[in-house]
């Protein structure tokens, strides 16, 4: 496939991916109708909105153009070392329920969130005064003291000042903005004041932005995200890491049980979980904030009964694994492994559903807390069982095993003690009921999350295949470019969310400034973790392992590691750029017809075929990546703006109908 398809196969390519929407688009419904059916039952009464919230709705006209009925909720999921590029989104259409018109999606957190984005570019536009207006002398030319004293410079000023405040004194096209001088933003910074003079502003094309602008608000919001998948990746990381310092067998061992757990176990539970992005925010807008209780506490059941099956085959790892991995030692310990990780299954289940419990109500702040307290406890735990106490490979999962049901708890509390409360309405029979809605939404994500999943810890898999030394090499390789993976991945999120925003919002440019801003950034990340994997190749497989053999295979295997670099972050943000236009199957299908038509292949033909061992195997996704990065940057490219713009409008104007 090249990256320059004639305009046959690229029509035929886009009616495929119009018919894959429409088979996506067709989830919807499922979910309205279980809301629908759980919204009838409950005999709760509808939350009313409060005053400020029913000013800021302003008229209808206003609200089409409102950055808060455009506003989208970062979701994602995070297995292990890569991330899906299919996303489910978190923001289902709005307005499904008569009753409940005037209830939004968004918490009185996010709303003031994005109001104050929309307060912001209006200043930035001149469109509102500044904050905190400039008084006497501020903002005047910069000249010496002597020339600024003089009289005939006095006099000017006095002047200056004098006709300033005739002109101040009559009516003019900027009356309105000028305001009470003494307040902030002239004390037009009331919520009905924003929408209206966005909605006029938007209309009139007049909201535009910047490049330091958007690198600002990129940094900005995604400088949390980045520490939260740090944190996250961490924990796996620290077995690999503590073990790997006993020996290359226990190294090798340590990686393949966290890849099958990942794959049969842990992947399953975000797969399945991401049906919560669509349920839980649906039932959060409906008015009636407990259905969200509702939907969490059918989801921790429905995790709970998968559980057992997962046990089961963790439990059996040490037999299975055997007919698949020659080095049976290897076998042995990867088994070990995962029999204790079952005590921590239903922990890690909880804390996937509680977590998008609470980022339904916009609450993303509460799973970065929670890792600020478990990541460093997980890596404590690590050494003291491995190293202190002197339990050896057996530490390493019971701390892991710990840890997953430590996040649960935390959670816990923080809802019980700090915010996320109110969608809870105490347990309930109905919980037992109605399933079939919920099923039906989580399976499209399990597959998805599975697929691109399986395509790269297949690698762990084939390697053993290759000796142990190999193996214990392609963990310490697969936990690095996994680190790396968490800068430009968490920026792709970011970048999405603010794309989506300011498309719904119908400011094209804007939105494409945005991407350029994120594709510029992602550039320099690529470069600088190729410029960290190339000058301490040499240094870095120590972190993981004293064996000499490993070290060397490592540091010579960097260099191709770092060459990709580029491209997974390029990669990485162009899938994010997708997902901000409402395109993100074009992602998905690039990324599977990439990793599993030419990167998978290339893999075996290299690694085994030719013989080129490890490196042939890492060679198939640094191929693959430039393929992703390639046909999603020209597919972007030639993406028109406007009619991105157009689709979100019609969408809206779907909703407004079937409201």
């Amino acid at each position: 496939m090249t990256s320059h398809p004639s305009s046959d196969a690229h029509g035929s390519a886009i009616g495929d991916i119009t018919s894959q929407m429409e088979h996506l688009s067709s989830s919807l419904p499922i979910a309205e109708q279980a809301i629908a059916q759980d919204y009838e039952e409950d005999g709760s009464p509808l939350e009313e909105p409060s005053d400020s919230e029913s000013e800021s709705d302003g008229s209808s006209t206003v609200r089409q153009y409102s950055m808060i009925n455009s506003y989208r909720r970062p979701s994602f999921v995070n297995p292990g070392a890569r991330s899906t590029a299919i996303f489910a989104s978190s923001l289902p259409s709005q307005n499904h329920f008569p009753d409940a018109k005037k209830h939004s999606y968004l918490s009185k957190q996010e709303q003031e969130a994005v109001r104050e984005e929309e307060r912001s570019l209006l200043r930035d536009n001149h469109l509102l005064p500044p904050k905190h207006p400039r008084r006497g002398s501020e903002g005047m030319p910069s000249r010496g003291l002597s020339s600024r004293l003089s009289f005939p410079s006095l006099t000017r000023a006095k002047s200056a000042n004098t006709d300033e405040e005739a002109q101040r004194s009559q009516p003019s096209e900027r009356s309105a903005l000028l305001g009470n001088p003494e307040l902030p933003y002239g004390g037009l910074d009331t919520p009905r004041t924003i929408n209206q003079k966005w909605g006029e502003a938007v209309a009139a094309g007049k909201i535009t932005t910047t490049w330091q602008r958007e690198t600002k608000v990129l940094v900005k919001s995604s400088g949390p995200l980045i520490l939260t998948f740090l944190l996250q990746y961490s924990l796996p990381v620290a077995s690999i890491f503590t073990v790997g310092h006993i020996g290359k067998i226990e190294l090798g061992a340590v990686s393949l049980a966290s890849m099958t757990a990942s794959i049969t176990g842990y992947a399953v539970y975000q797969g399945l979980a991401t049906s919560l992005d669509t349920l839980c925010a649906q039932a959060y807008g409906s008015g009636r904030p407990h259905l969200v209780g509702l939907q969490l506490q059918r989801m921790l059941y429905f995790l709970w009964l998968i559980t057992i099956p997962i046990a089961t085959i963790w439990a059996l790892g040490p037999h299975i694994l055997s007919h698949i991995v020659p080095e049976k030692e290897t076998a042995r310990l990867a088994g070990l492994y995962l029999r204790i990780l079952i005590a921590g299954a239903p922990g890690y289940a909880a804390f996937e559903s509680g977590k998008r419990y609470l980022q339904a109500q916009g609450l993303f702040k509460a799973n970065m807390y929670v890792l600020l307290i478990c990541a460093p406890l997980n890596a404590l735990m690590h050494y003291i069982f491995v190293w202190r106490l002197e339990w050896g490979f057996i530490g390493a999962p019971i701390a892991v095993a710990i840890t997953e049901n430590i996040m649960p708890l935390l959670l816990f509390l923080y809802v019980r003690f700090v915010d996320g409360y109110q969608c809870w309405g105490g347990f309930e029979r109905r919980a037992l009921r109605n399933w079939t809605p919920m099923i039906k939404l989580s399976l499209p994500g399990l597959v998805m999350v599975l697929a691109e999943f399986l395509a790269f810890e297949i690698l762990t898999l084939s390697s053993s295949w290759l000796g142990p030394t190999q193996l214990a090499a392609q963990s310490v390789l697969g936990s690095i470019t996994g680190i790396t993976f968490q800068i430009p991945f968490p920026m792709s999120v970011a970048a999405s969310t603010r794309i989506a925003n300011l498309i719904g919002a119908t400011l094209a440019l804007p939105a494409k400034t945005a991407a350029k801003v994120a594709l510029c950034a992602s550039i320099l990340v690529g470069i600088f973790n190729l410029l960290l994997l190339s000058l301490l190749r040499t240094h870095i497989p120590r972190l993981f392992t004293p064996d000499a053999e490993v070290i060397d295979l490592v540091s010579r295997l960097l260099p191709l590691c770092a060459a990709f670099q580029l491209f997974d972050a390029l990669a990485a943000n162009c899938n994010g750029i997708l997902r901000g236009l409402g395109r993100q199957e074009v992602g998905g299908y690039v990324g599977l017809f990439a990793y599993y038509v030419v990167g998978i292949p290339i893999s075996f033909g290299m690694g085994f075929g030719a013989g080129w061992g490890l490196f042939g195997l890492w060679s198939g996704p640094a191929i693959a990546l430039g393929f992703v990065a390639g046909i999603e940057a020209v597919f972007i490219y030639r993406t028109s703006w406007d009619d991105a713009v157009a689709a979100a409008e019609a969408r809206n104007a779907l909703d407004e109908r079937r409201a």
